[in-house]
């Protein structure tokens, strides 16, 4: 010790004694980022998945499921202790039965135990209000009119039987701002400290949050620029020593079509930044446009939102052609550039707890900055027998999980009609879906009787339609459809609207679904409609004159088979509304009704009427088809179809 003392003391005058001095500080370290966004309460599996789009379908493992995700986590935490697992929105909303019915307390309570710290607040965070957010935050049992709800603290994760403690993680909402206080309704970033080295994780959401949400939720809060947000931060967080900045943020883009290939499909892989996560038009995507007006100081971006899978990091995989042997590694640099032009690491995790991403960063203990990102996109396949044996040997999270499964099984597994063959909510090229033709049809049924609304027509958002729609994997048809299966597609809990409009509101509308256009957003949002209405639109077409040909037929679909009960209508010739003040009674949910996904007409809309929930009309509607020999035919003549045509 002694001569190390003095070897140290003489360092500057002698460059001897150098075996004996000391090792240096390290000056850097490794910290293991581990994020998945979009979870929507999946406590069980979505299904099968493949790390590549280009994977045969009968390929492709089981994957997710809250047991295996929490192994996974596990495991990845083992092979570093300086870990933390964040998220990028929808964690909660839009959930199957198993979470839904409770509330989203299984939600809640399943990522405890997976193991969240942080997690930035999403679109579907804000389905039941900023009070209720703030319940699932801070714990408690849900109340109506002041009476429990006895679905609510039912406890199979929380402490005890009977209670519910709410998020042990925090969820971040930097630019979502309670009017009334002015402040942010949550905390704006979280930060954690490794070896004395703080890092900020900024969350937020799209600020298009409430064109995608029913007004009552997002009531009293103001959504600000994502980009703006994170850039005024910066200097607070440098104010308190902090160089190592991750957002978090609820917004993505799509793996699309690698510039200058002719004919190639588009095909994506996990770990892929197909297309730099450009539009196909070369435009940038929602989060590549956030990102290149970020500050310099972020050092990686964790997106969600469009479900989809991407790795745009320093090697990415393009997938050129059609087979994985022509999936190649790029050994260029990639990320997406900020304001200066540095590329950024961004990653998003498709959905569902399907894919984990696994961020190693290295952290400088000099400049307390992260100085290397290094992430990658991991399949949560429940076939890797490592995982298995480890739930085995730790079941705690399987036991939730079973828990809640048995509570909800009853309800479930209810038998509500026999449908002769699937239908998905996969449009075709006009924009038509097979479940949206039903669920409109089922709108329709719930309103039509004159003393609950005298509906002659309804439409139905398509983003409202939840995969797989009535298109159950891995059963033979006829198929007697449960409860469960209608409310994994109508999850959301939306009460139906009857109003009242005119013939001109009704093409007006109808122009409404394409973008930009009369109040639109970016994305174009063809509706569902009901049997009775029937239309044409014309890509080629303009704002205001996509709609060709519109036709209305009075039907009644109350009874089976529906009847027609009276002439058909035109509405719309030639573009040209015929009688544009006649007015029809017209059915909607009351996210639509509200202006939701941009259709606007619809506040417009006089004599309005609430009636049932969606899901109470869904179900009332298919029983309808419960005996096998009135189950319902998709193909059968009596429904119209096609009720959308495209030219």
């Amino acid at each position: 010790m002694k001569i190390r003392l003095l070897c140290a003391s003489l360092a500057l005058a002698f460059a001897g004694c150098a075996t004996a001095q000391t090792t240096a500080p390290k000056t850097s370290f490794t910290v293991k980022i581990i994020g998945f966004n979009d979870y929507h309460g999946n406590l069980e599996t979505p299904g099968t998945f493949g790390v590549n789009t280009l994977v045969p379908t009968a390929n492709r493992p089981a994957v997710g499921g809250a047991e295996y995700m929490a192994a996974y986590v596990a495991r990845m935490k083992a092979t570093n202790p300086l870990s933390v697992v964040v998220g990028a929105g929808d964690y909660i909303g839009a959930t199957p039965l198993i979470s839904a019915l409770f509330f989203d307390e299984p939600a809640v309570e399943t990522l405890n135990k997976i193991g969240v710290e942080f997690n930035a607040v999403g679109n579907h965070e804000f389905d039941k209000g900023k009070d209720e957010l703030k319940r699932l935050q801070n714990g408690g049992c849900k109340t109506t009119h002041g009476v429990q709800e006895p679905n609510s603290c039912r406890g199979f994760g929380s402490a005890a039987p009977g209670s519910f403690d709410g998020a042990k993680f925090k969820w971040l909402s930097a630019n979502v701002v309670d009017n009334a206080t002015g402040k942010t309704l949550l905390p704006a970033y979280g930060v954690k400290v490794f070896n004395g080295v703080k890092v900020a994780f900024i969350g937020m959401t799209l600020k298009g949050t409430p064109g995608i949400v029913t007004p009552t939720g997002v009531a009293g809060l103001s959504f600000q620029d994502e980009a703006d947000t994170v850039n005024a931060l910066v200097p607070r967080l440098r104010a308190q020593g902090i160089e190592s900045i991750v957002v978090l943020v609820h917004q993505g883009g799509f793996q699309n079509v690698v510039t200058g290939l002719s004919n190639q499909p588009t095909t994506s892989d996990i770990n892929g930044c197909t297309g730099d996560l450009k539009n196909t038009d070369g435009t940038d995507s929602d989060i590549r446009a956030i990102v290149k007006r970020l500050d310099n100081a972020v050092d990686l971006v964790i997106s969600g939102h469009t479900h989809a899978a991407y790795n745009c990091s320093a090697n990415t995989i393009d997938v050129r052609g059609t087979n994985l042997a022509n999936a190649v590694t790029t050994a260029r640099p990639n990320g997406m550039p900020n304001k200066v032009g540095r590329l950024v690491p961004v990653t998003s995790s498709s959905a569902f707890g399907r894919v984990l991403t696994e961020v190693d960063v290295t952290l400088s203990t000099v400049t307390r900055d992260i100085t290397a990102v290094s992430p990658r996109n991991v399949l949560v396949d429940r076939t890797d027998p490592a995982i298995t044996a480890a739930i085995a040997a730790n079941p705690e999270v399987k036991n939730v999980v079973s828990a809640y499964k048995a509570a909800v099984s009853p309800l479930a597994n209810a038998v509500i009609a026999t449908i002769t063959s699937p239908m998905s909510n996969t449009a075709n090229a006009a924009g038509e879906m097979e479940a949206g033709d039903l669920i409109a049809d089922a709108q329709l049924a719930a309103t039509q009787p004159a003393s609950l609304g005298g509906a002659v027509m309804a439409f139905m958002n398509a983003g409202g339609v939840r995969n797989p729609g009535f298109a159950v994997a891995g059963v033979s048809y006829p198929y007697n459809l449960t409860y469960g299966d209608a409310f994994t597609v109508q999850p959301f809990g939306n009460s139906l609207v009857t109003m009242t409009l005119t013939a001109q509101q009704l093409k007006d509308v109808l122009e409404q679904q394409f973008a930009n256009c009369n109040g639109q957003g970016s994305a174009t949002r063809i509706m569902q409609t009901a049997s009775s209405l029937k239309y044409t639109w014309n890509a080629a077409g303009t704002c205001g004159t996509r709609i060709v040909d519109a036709s209305f037929t009075p039907t009644d679909v109350t009874v089976v088979p529906p009847v027609v009960t009276g002439p058909t209508e035109i509405l719309v010739m030639g573009g040209v509304v015929q009688n544009p003040t006649k007015i029809y009674r017209v059915t909607v949910n009351n996210f639509m009704a509200t202006g939701g996904d941009g259709f606007g007409v619809f506040l417009g809309g006089t004599q309005v009427l609430g009636g049932a929930q969606d899901i109470d009309a869904l179900t009332a509607y298919l029983g309808l088809y419960k005996a096998a020999s009135t189950a319902y035919n998709p193909a059968a003549p009596v429904l119209a179809k096609p009720r959308i045509s495209k030219q």
